[in-house]
């Protein structure tokens, strides 16, 4: 299974791929710009991933949303930066918390100086975004402290089991909402904010972006044991290998059948350490890909974003909403 870029979107019209590029070149500029630090330690591992590339998901969400609902202003551009940093300084920490050794095919910042340096770096980022946004007026700073607040809660949870008294399926959702989909809707949520929409088309687009963010999360997690590695570019089992329970999962857990040879088995993989064990990981992605389960999260991430395209009824017809929506379907096609 191939898992194309997330924004090759097609059918753009030349119009709208031309305001693109430039609002993006835009962004590219005030985030060197924003980066950079006269101290040149500082600013070398302040752009170490900058400078490694990424999709600029987030920041083109922002632009999009911004024409869907009127024009980019400069505090559209801001806002696109701004989240584009928060979204950098989350991948610092998170390389320290996982024992990262590569982020964007370059040695992550743990590993390239060490953890003090990425923990640091981290921080000063997510400073330099709330700098960008305190110019942006009081409500977008209260935005960016509300969804930093989540993208915590989100990461915490993350780490913990789930609780005896509560559903796991609906406890990973929320994970999900809180650690991805709100920095996704808070994007789209200012590229309405600044482009000039009224309050309608605002929350229309945050409720947008929550659930774009989480079927790009849910697709990543169905990628992790369905593709091919050397197709997708992305190594089959990770999740399995470090004990994290992906939607799959949690659906395997919740209906296999213990006397089931087959379920007995892979329940039994499941419930052991596949850190070092690649055999065992193996077996768990081929017992895996041909469980119920996993047609069940596809179902499940369909679904999530097919919430994400009803909410784009609440926008007038354009160019941008027509490319909001293939933004979706590039993203749940990505698992067939």
């Amino acid at each position: 299974m191939t898992a194309p870029p997330v924004l090759a979107l097609p059918g753009v019209t030349p119009a709208l791929a031309e305001a693109l590029a430039a609002a993006m070149a835009r962004v590219d500029r005030l985030l060197v710009e924003t980066v950079d630090h006269a101290d040149p330690f500082i600013a070398e591992a302040s752009g170490h991933l900058l400078a490694a590339g990424g999709k600029r998901f987030r920041p083109t969400l922002t632009i999009l949303a911004a024409l869907a609902c009127g024009e980019v202003t400069d505090e559209v551009i801001a806002a696109a930066v701004g989240v584009e940093l928060t979204h950098l300084a989350s991948l610092y920490h998170d390389d320290v918390m996982d024992e990262a050794l590569v982020r964007r095919a370059v040695p992550s910042v743990n590993a390239a100086y060490d953890n003090s340096t990425a923990i640091l770096v981290g921080d000063l980022l997510f400073g330099k975004a709330s700098e960008l946004i305190a110019g942006l007026g009081p409500e977008a700073v209260l935005i960016q402290a509300q969804t930093f607040v989540r993208l915590c809660e989100g990461q915490i949870r993350d780490t913990l089991p789930c609780p005896p008294d509560a559903d796991p399926i609906a406890y990973y959702l929320r994970v999900l909402a809180d650690k991805t989909g709100v920095l996704v809707a808070t994007a789209a949520r200012y590229g309405a904010m600044f482009g000039g929409g009224g309050p309608e088309q605002v929350e229309v687009l945050r409720t947008y972006g929550e659930r774009l963010g989480m079927a790009f999360q849910l697709a990543d997690d169905l990628i992790d044991i369905a593709s091919d590695g050397s197709v997708s570019g992305k190594t089959p089992g990770t999740d399995l290998r470090e004990g994290v329970d992906t939607l799959a999962v949690l659906y395997v857990k919740a209906s296999s059948n213990p006397a089931d040879p087959a379920d007995a088995r892979l329940l039994e993989l499941l419930d052991t350490d596949l850190g070092h064990d690649e055999a065992g990981v193996h077996e768990a992605l081929t017992l895996l890909r041909a469980h119920p389960a996993l047609a069940q999260a596809k179902a499940r991430t369909r679904e999530v974003g097919d919430d994400a395209l009803a909410a784009l009824s609440g926008l007038p017809p354009s160019d941008a909403r027509v490319a909001l929506a293939t933004l979706v379907e590039q993203v749940i096609d990505r698992v067939g």
